[in-house]
């Protein structure tokens, strides 16, 4: 008989214990190793996209001086982040449905936005600070022909409608104009206390000058019936008249005043002599180059 073969065993492969974690390790260097890759590229076209809208923002911020306002500034700064994320979208690497892919495209995105709207965001605080002085000049300029708080409403809706088209629909939460507003409010309700003060000052003024006048109406007519008592009464006409004889310095004056007579003879020679000739006026306007001055007093 032949002898019987033994029948070898198969076994089972094993695995060694360190095998597992160093596949692990590779899968995870691999991974690494893509995103790193994906990242670098990404990061690229967001600097080349960046540069590009920056140019705009520099020659945007270069077309508004120190004065002006521009009502679509708002409409302009999203028109230049929307180009830019668009252009983005177009250019980068597609994340293929990988997770860690598309993590670094949605940071590398927010980082774009953020980076443009920094300086957009700089320009939109000097444009509302111009806003606001452009609001104040209205107002002062209205305040003439109208009621402080229609001259404070014009300027207050003013800078509500012209602050909101300058507005960023897509900004973030900073795009906010309340703050500027608010300091608008402040500065009008100042202004309006001080002209409130001006006007009471002015008033006041005239209510004391009016009571001095008054008073001393009071002191005139106490005067008068004082003149009264001691001179029987008093008359409403007052005369003047003066006379200077011809070819001499003889000057003689005299007048009529609150019911007595006065008379002045002087001799003083004619100042005017050297001007008119010798005898000075020789025709006056009367007969007699008699002057008279006659003052009523109703």
């Amino acid at each position: 008989p032949q002898p019987k073969k033994k029948k070898k065993k198969k076994r089972k492969a094993e695995m060694s214990p360190l095998l597992l974690p160093l596949l692990l390790l590779s899968l995870h260097l691999t991974t690494s190793l893509a995103s790193e890759g994906y990242a670098a590229q990404v990061e690229g076209v967001k600097c080349r996209v960046l540069e590009k809208a920056n140019e705009q923002i520099v020659s945007l911020s270069a077309s508004l001086d120190t004065t002006q306002t521009l009502p679509s500034f708002g409409s302009l700064a999203d028109d230049i982040v929307s180009a830019a994320v668009d252009e983005f979208s177009s250019l980068a690497p597609p994340s293929v449905g990988d997770s860690a892919k598309t993590s670094v495209y949605d940071r590398k995105l927010a980082d774009l936005e953020a980076s443009l709207d920094a300086p957009l965001l700089v320009l939109y605080l000097r444009q509302l600070g111009q806003l606001r002085r452009r609001a104040l000049a209205r107002y002062e300029a209205r305040k003439a022909g109208s009621s402080e708080y229609e001259a404070m409403s014009d300027a207050d809706d003013y800078f509500v409608s012209q602050a909101e088209e300058m507005t960023r629909s897509g900004g973030s939460s900073t795009w906010d104009y309340e703050g500027e507003r608010s300091g608008l409010r402040s500065v009008l309700k100042s202004l309006s206390q001080s002209s409130r003060a001006a006007r009471d000052a002015e008033l006041n003024a005239g209510r004391q000058q009016g009571t001095a006048m008054q008073y001393l109406q009071m002191q005139q007519q106490q005067l008068q019936q004082m003149q009264m008592q001691l001179y029987g009464g008093s008359s409403p006409w007052n005369v003047g008249f003066a006379y200077r004889v011809p070819d001499t310095n003889i000057n003689l004056q005299g007048g009529y005043q609150q019911g007595r007579w006065n008379a002045v003879l002087s001799c003083v020679p004619d100042e005017y002599a050297s001007m008119l000739g010798p005898n000075g006026f020789v025709n006056g306007v009367g007969p007699g180059n008699v002057g008279v001055s006659v003052n009523v007093n109703l």
